[in-house]
């Protein structure tokens, strides 16, 4: 089972950026996609970006132009580097690994019951 390990979160202005990172323990790391949410308070986790285990890549709407999600395979590590950060972009941010294996990207993607294994998330906080 894969264990994850979120870092990169902090306070940051608006039009700041910041680097997440999401390590990972287990060796199957490069078979799974990786996807990125995010919660903030009252309000429901959110799909912000996924990454398929052959590098294709997904967005929410709202984040394109100003998030990339990569992934370094032989580190174990995928990373969100968000661009531009604006107020509402702060939340409880969360990577999460694919229950599949070699899954081609498409929707599914987007939805939080196609990922088993989670950490345990990194604050992002963006002030005016």
């Amino acid at each position: 089972q894969v264990q994850l390990v979120e870092s990169g979160g902090g306070l940051v202005q608006a039009g700041g950026s910041l680097r997440l990172s999401c390590a990972a323990s287990d060796r199957t790391f490069n078979r799974h996609g990786m996807g990125w949410f995010r919660q903030a308070p009252g309000k429901e986790r959110e799909f912000v970006s996924a990454i398929s285990w052959s590098g294709g890549t997904y967005y929410l709407d709202s984040v394109k132009g100003r998030f990339i999600v990569t992934r370094d395979n032989p580190k174990r590590l995928a990373y969100l580097q968000m661009n531009n950060l604006k107020p509402e972009d702060t939340a409880v941010y969360y990577c999460a690994a694919d229950q599949g294996e070699y899954r081609s990207i498409g929707s599914w993607m987007r939805r939080a019951n196609e990922y088993t294994n989670w950490g345990q998330g990194t604050q992002v906080t963006v002030s005016l």
